[in-house]
């Protein structure tokens, strides 16, 4: 067994059978490779899926499922610590690899060596994209994610795994990736191992919704504060967003104390720096009207929604990240 593709999901069986459809029919030895996908908790529409695909030649396929939620890096770590082979490839269940995703991985990955790849990542999107895809589009620029990768198990031994405080989709990955630099782990970009992202449907103002991942930026932080600041982003602070909140706060201000002029001010500042983050979000996406009304509302709320829990990440993981 040369390499073992590790995906973890949750009743997603509609996502996951189109994945595993594209991993049964890799261009690689069906005997050199194996697929263990984990179910983040007990999932019997899952499983069933496997008890349908016995029967036919096809690689070593497992199932297998953690007692309990405990988020997708605990999925992982239990799906590469059971694995058999040597070099140990991740994506996702809303993925589907290239025919010869396997064999790009494999040919640029020694098992006798402590390494990592990276591969490309294509996100088929509208030419007038909504918001939510050119949000997922950026995953095509991402250094490291675990849509794509893979690494020797020497090297995910020497990392430590994923760490399970990230228990939700979200810099786990990135975690990852500093820890595999920390360790003086080469990451080989090898652009010709694809993974298509289609762009799964989400629901009206997901955007509000996907703010609390950003608590998870708290964490990433305090592990690697000078990666956090090269790889992620220079400053902590959303400085739009504080703007938006502290005219905000002006005009109540203002409102409470009957001062006309602080609350003008307050009022002008907040509907200014608003508007400026509509059109911000509006500049290259869809401009329906549905979609136009999504995002003028879901702006007004995101700023203090994020800040929220950026300062809940802080707190909670104890590290000055406001």
């Amino acid at each position: 067994m040369i390499v073992s593709v590790v995906i973890p999901t949750y009743q997603r069986t509609a996502l996951l059978s189109r994945c595993l459809e594209a991993l049964l029919q890799q261009k690689f030895d069906k005997e050199q490779y194996e697929i263990i996908v984990v179910s983040d908790g007990p999932d019997a529409q899952t499983k069933k899926i496997f008890d349908d695909l016995t029967g036919f030649d096809k690689p070593n396929l497992r199932y297998m499922s953690l007692p309990q939620k405990k988020g997708p890096a605990a999925a992982r770590n239990y799906g590469w610590l059971n694995a058999k082979g040597g070099i140990i490839a991740f994506t996702d269940d809303d993925c589907v690899p290239d025919a010869y995703w396997l064999n790009q991985i494999v040919q640029h990955c020694n098992t006798e060596e402590s390494v990592a790849i990276t591969g490309k990542v294509i996100v088929p999107v509208s030419k007038r994209p909504t918001d939510h895809e050119l949000n997922t589009a950026n995953l095509q620029t991402a250094e490291f994610i675990t849509a794509n990768c893979a690494c020797t198990k020497s090297a995910l031994v020497k990392a430590g795994g994923f760490d399970e405080q990230f228990s939700m989709a979200w810099r786990e990955d990135s975690d990852l990736e500093f820890k595999l630099i920390d360790q003086h782990i080469p990451i080989k970009r090898i652009d010709s191992a694809i993974v298509i992202h289609p762009v799964r449907s989400s629901a009206w103002g997901v955007s509000v919704k996907e703010q609390k991942k950003t608590m998870y930026d708290a964490l990433l932080y305090k592990k690697h504060p000078q990666l956090f600041r090269i790889k992620v982003r220079r400053i902590t602070s959303p400085i739009l967003y504080y703007l938006i909140i502290a005219s905000f706060l002006f005009m109540l201000t203002g409102i409470v104390i009957k001062q006309q002029p602080l609350a003008n001010i307050g009022l002008v500042g907040w509907l200014g720096f608003t508007t400026f983050f509509i059109i911000k979000r509006l500049y290259i996406t869809k401009l329906s009207l549905n979609h136009i009304t999504e995002m003028v509302i879901t702006s007004l709320i995101i700023p203090f929604i994020s800040v929220f829990w950026q300062w809940y990440g802080a707190v909670k993981y104890r590290v000055l990240f406001i």
